[in-house]
């Protein structure tokens, strides 16, 4: 069994210089109920299933595994899911030794930008680019899972400003 631990931050400046990399993501849900996502992601040109277990300590964990698939049968994966696909560039920046994940969404969830940082335990130091905003960790609304429920487009000023607090 694979527990994934990481913790999720808005992103408030440029991290684009630092990049080593960038890929292109669309992803679907084949099934997204509380406590457990089944979802098919294309990451440039290879595909993945990937189940997801319900989070524990306050969001920063949970059970994970992942599949390759033929890149063949994505099509008729993707035509499976539930209404609503994330299309997403993923940044992948180095830092002092840790890789930050920094997803630009496309879209409907256009202008939303979101740095992970996978550790391998819970209470790992890592370091905090002057890019890195506020923490939202374990807040649903920012899970993929969500976002295509409740696109970033159709949030009020009110609640985005609620994050940048």
């Amino acid at each position: 069994m694979a527990t994934e631990i990481e913790r999720k931050f808005l992103v408030t400046g440029d991290f684009r210089p630092f990049a080593a990399s960038k890929h292109h993501i669309v992803q679907g849900y084949i099934s997204a109920q509380s406590g457990r996502t089944v979802r098919i992601r294309l990451y440039d040109n290879k595909a993945f299933l990937t189940i997801k277990g319900p989070s524990f300590d306050g969001g920063l964990s949970r059970n994970e595994y992942e599949y390759a698939v033929p890149m063949a049968d994505a099509p008729g994966l993707l035509a499976l899911c539930e209404g609503g696909i994330i299309d997403k560039t993923r940044w992948l920046v180095n830092v002092e030794g840790h890789t930050f994940e920094v997803d630009e969404f496309h879209g409907d969830n256009e202008g939303l930008e979101v740095a992970e940082i996978e550790l391998g335990k819970a209470d790992e130091d890592f370091p905090r680019p002057e890019w890195l905003g506020t923490e939202v960790t374990g807040q649903r609304r920012y899970y993929n899972s969500q976002l295509r429920e409740h696109p970033y487009c159709q949030w009020t000023d009110a609640t985005r400003k609620d994050d940048a607090i």
